[in-house]
C-alpha cells in the first residue's frame, strides 16, 4: 500500500473495524475495542512521564470530542497538544490576541452585506472557503470593492458562476468577483500593508493642514488604542524604497490600494495560509490590525478582522482546550470543577512533537483525525518521527498515508462521521461545531453506519480514557451515553457556553460572541494595542542565505481546487488548467526559459536550508503559469518534503509553507518512493 498514491489511499472505502499492526506479517489485521483500548493503556501507563506521549486533533473533531479529549489528556499529565492549527491559523491566534485580546475574528456573516471594501488577502476562496464566494458576489453586485491580494490570481475571485443560478451556468457567463488585484511578492504583504498606513499617514497630515476632515478615526484611537503614536514614527522610519522592493509591487499600486481603503466608510479584513505561513506572519497580521485601528474598522456592523479557517472545527477545537499553550483561566477552570492538579507546563506544538519522536523523547502518538505524516513539513523526517513511536494510533475514517507510516505497535480505530447517524445508550445524539464566524451549530447524521463496529470520536476517546485512567475525573461511560452531559461539563468550564444545551437548540445555533467585536480589549493594556514591528531586512532566512547558493525560485505550497486539506477528491483542478496530474511546478514561462528549461518537462527540486539534509523532490512537470517572475508554486501534501522543520513562523512556530526558498532544477533522477 506504501507503493500507491494518496488518491488511491482515500478510494478505497471506509474503515469499518478496529485495526492492529502486526509486524511479522507488515499488515493490519482486525483486532477487538477492548484489546485496543487495553493496548492503549498499556503504553501510557508504562511511560516514565506523560509528557512522552503526543496528543494530536484535527479541525474535523467536534466539540464535544474536542473537550472529553483534553479532560483526559490533561487528566493524564500533559499540555502536548499539537493540532492542525499549529500548521495554519497558529499565528492569526497569536497575533490576535496580542493585538486586541482575543485570537479569533471579530465578524459575523452578516458584516459582508453592510462592508464598503472586503480585502481578501492570501486566500483562495474559490478552492479553500467556496462558501465566501456568495457573500463576496453579492458585495460585488451592490457595489462594494472586493479587493484581492495574492500572487497568483485565482480564477475563483476573477470570474465566478453561481452553481445554484442555472442561466449562468447554462449560458456560462459569469461577472468578474472582484474590482483590484494586487499580486505582492511572496511574503510581501506586509510591506504592502504599512505602504497603505503610511499613505494614510500622509493623508490624514495634509488634510489636518487644509482643515479637511480627518483620514484617521480620532475619537476611537483615543478612546480604545495604545501605542498609536510609536507606530506612527516607525511609518516615517520606514522609506518608500524599502516598501517597494520588498512589497513587489509599484508605488502607484500602493497608492491604489491606499485609496481604496480610504475611500470606504466600513473595511473587513479577511486572509488565510497565504498571510499565516510566512517566518513574519504574526508581524503581518498585527499591520493588518494596525491599518484597521487607524479608521475604527473594528467592532461596528460591516469591518472588521475575519481570519478564514478551513476545517470544520479548527476553531471549536481550540475553544474546547485543544491548546498546548493554554490560558490560565481555562487550567483554573478545569481544576476548580473537576478537583484535580491540572499540568501548568506548555506542552507541544506540532513541530515541537515531531521533534520530540525524532529525538526518540516522545514514544506515544494518537491522532484525533487528520492525516500528520502528509499534512506537516519535511516528510521524511515526520515520517521517521511516527516510526520511531512505541505506538501510533489513528482514528480515522478513511485509509491515509499515516495508516502506513506506523510506530512498532500501530492501531486504527474507525469512526463516525459526520453524516453518520450516532445512537448511544439514551438514543441518538448530536454533536456540535464553532465556524469562522464564532456561531455555533449542531448537527445530526443522517446515514447508517456502515459497520455496527465503527464508533463515535467522543465513544472513542471515552474508551482510551477510562481504559488508562479509570472513572476519573468524570464517569466516562455516562458522557457517551447522553452527549448533553458533555455540553454542561463545557458550560460549566468554557466561558460563553452558558445554557449550552438550550441555546444550541435555536434554528442556526447561536453566536458564541467576540470580545473585540463588542470593543471590549482583553490585552495587558486594556486597550486594542498598535503594534510596532520592524520589516525584516530580507525575506530570505539566513538559513537560506548561509547556504552558499542563490535560490533559482521562491515557492509557496497550495491546494488544487479538487482537494480538501490532505484529502484529494481528483487528479484535475480546473481553476487552473491541471488534468490528470498533481506533481507539477506553476513557473512564469520566462524562468523557465531563463533557466534552461521548457514547459512540460520533467525536473527535481531541491530545497536550500543550512543543515547538511538534503530535501527533494523528483519527477515535477514544469507548467508555464500566470505567475510573477521569480515565483513559483505546487501542490501540498506533494511538495511538503522541501519545507525544512526548522523554517518555522516568529512566534507561532507555523511551517513556512508558503515561503520555501530552493535551489537549480535538475533533470530528473530515478523516482525513489
Amino acid at each position: 500500500m506504501r507503493e500507491q498514491s494518496d488518491y488511491w489511499l482515500e478510494y478505497q472505502g471506509r474503515l469499518t473495524e478496529p485495526m492492529r499492526y502486526d509486524s511479522a506479517t507488515d499488515r493490519y489485521v482486525p483486532t477487538s475495542w477492548d484489546d485496543a483500548f487495553s493496548l492503549i493503556a498499556k503504553h501510557l501507563k508504562n511511560l516514565a512521564s506523560p509528557n512522552q506521549a503526543e496528543f494530536y486533533t484535527s479541525g474535523r473533531a467536534s466539540n464535544e470530542a474536542a473537550f472529553l479529549y483534553q479532560l483526559f489528556v490533561r487528566a493524564f499529565g500533559t499540555n502536548n497538544f499539537p493540532d492542525c492549527s499549529n500548521m495554519c491559523h497558529e499565528a492569526s491566534g497569536v497575533a490576535l490576541t496580542q493585538s486586541v485580546g482575543i485570537g479569533k475574528g471579530s465578524v459575523t456573516f452578516d458584516d459582508f452585506e453592510h462592508a464598503d471594501a472586503i480585502f481578501v488577502l492570501g486566500q483562495n476562496p474559490g478552492t479553500n472557503h467556496p462558501r465566501m464566494l456568495e457573500p463576496l458576489r453579492e458585495a460585488v453586485k451592490r457595489g462594494a470593492q472586493v479587493v484581492a491580494v495574492n500572487p497568483l490570481k485565482e480564477r475563483g475571485l476573477e470570474r465566478f458562476q453561481h452553481p445554484q443560478h442555472a442561466l449562468e451556468m447554462l449560458t456560462n457567463g459569469s461577472e468578474p468577483l472582484n474590482t483590484a488585484f494586487f499580486r505582492p511578492a511572496l511574503g510581501g504583504d506586509m510591506a504592502m500593508l504599512r505602504g497603505i498606513a503610511k499613505f494614510l499617514l500622509q493623508w490624514e497630515r495634509e488634510a489636518v493642514a487644509k482643515g479637511e476632515k480627518p483620514v484617521f478615526d480620532h475619537d476611537f484611537i483615543a478612546e480604545h488604542t495604545d501605542g498609536v503614536d510609536a507606530y506612527l514614527a516607525v511609518l516615517d522610519e520606514t522609506s518608500w524604497e524599502s516598501l517597494v522592493e520588498q512589497s513587489g509591487l509599484s508605488l502607484e499600486e500602493i497608492e491604489q490600494a491606499a485609496l481604496m481603503y480610504r475611500r470606504a466608510e466600513k473595511v473587513i479584513m479577511c486572509w488565510a495560509m497565504g498571510i499565516t505561513q510566512h517566518v513574519h506572519s504574526v508581524a503581518t497580521i498585527q499591520e493588518i490590525v494596525n491599518l484597521q485601528l487607524l479608521r475604527g474598522n473594528l467592532g461596528r456592523p460591516g469591518a472588521g478582522l475575519c481570519p478564514v479557517r478551513g476545517h470544520s472545527n479548527v476553531q471549536g477545537d481550540r475553544t474546547m482546550g485543544i491548546n498546548d499553550r493554554p490560558p490560565v483561566v481555562l487550567l483554573d477552570n478545569l481544576e476548580k470543577r473537576f478537583q484535580f492538579k491540572v499540568p501548568r507546563d506548555n506542552g507541544h506544538n506540532t513541530v515541537e512533537a515531531i521533534n520530540a519522536m525524532v529525538d526518540g523523547q516522545a514514544k506515544v502518538f494518537i491522532a484525533l483525525g487528520g492525516n500528520f505524516a502528509q499534512a506537516t513539513p519535511d516528510s521524511p523526517r515526520t515520517h521517521q518521527a511516527l516510526q520511531n513511536c512505541d505506538l501510533t494510533v489513528q482514528i480515522s475514517t478513511k485509509l491515509n498515508r499515516s495508516h502506513l507510516t506506523a510506530g512498532k505497535d500501530a492501531l486504527i480505530l474507525p469512526c463516525l462521521g459526520r453524516t453518520d447517524i450516532d445512537v448511544q445508550a439514551t438514543g441518538p445524539q448530536a454533536i456540535t461545531v464553532e465556524d469562522s464566524f464564532s456561531m455555533i451549530h449542531a448537527s445530526n447524521g443522517q446515514l447508517e453506519p456502515l459497520s455496527k463496529q465503527m464508533r463515535s470520536e467522543p465513544a472513542i476517546v471515552a474508551g482510551i480514557a477510562k481504559a488508562t485512567l479509570g472513572n476519573h475525573p468524570v464517569d466516562w461511560d455516562a458522557m457517551i451515553a447522553d452527549y448533553s452531559r458533555i455540553r454542561e461539563l463545557i458550560a460549566d468550564t468554557i466561558p460563553g457556553f452558558q445554557d449550552f444545551n438550550t441555546r444550541v437548540q435555536h434554528p442556526g445555533g447561536f453566536y458564541l460572541g467576540n470580545s473585540a467585536g463588542a470593543r471590549q480589549w482583553k490585552t495587558t493594556t486594556g486597550k486594542a494595542n498598535f503594534k510596532s514591528n520592524a520589516l525584516l531586512a530580507d525575506l530570505l532566512p539566513p538559513q537560506v542565505r548561509n547556504s552558499g547558493q542563490t535560490p533559482d525560485l521562491i515557492l509557496q505550497t497550495m491546494r488544487s481546487h479538487d482537494q480538501y486539506n490532505t484529502t484529494i477528491y481528483g487528479l484535475d483542478d480546473r481553476y487552473r488548467g491541471v488534468r490528470g496530474q498533481r506533481d507539477v511546478l506553476f513557473v512564469n514561462e520566462a524562468d523557465i526559459t531563463r533557466l534552461g528549461y521548457k514547459p512540460g518537462q520533467k525536473v527535481d527540486i531541491t530545497s536550500l536550508w543550512d543543515d547538511g539534509v538534503e530535501r527533494k523532490v523528483v519527477g515535477f512537470t514544469l507548467l508555464a503559469f500566470d505567475i510573477p517572475a521569480g515565483q513559483a508554486a505546487a501542490y501540498y501534501p506533494e511538495a511538503n518534503p522541501l519545507v525544512p522543520l526548522q523554517s518555522v513562523g516568529i512566534g507561532s512556530h507555523t511551517p513556512t509553507s508558503k515561503s520555501v526558498s530552493y535551489t537549480h532544477l535538475t533533470l530528473p533522477t530515478k523516482r525513489i518512493v
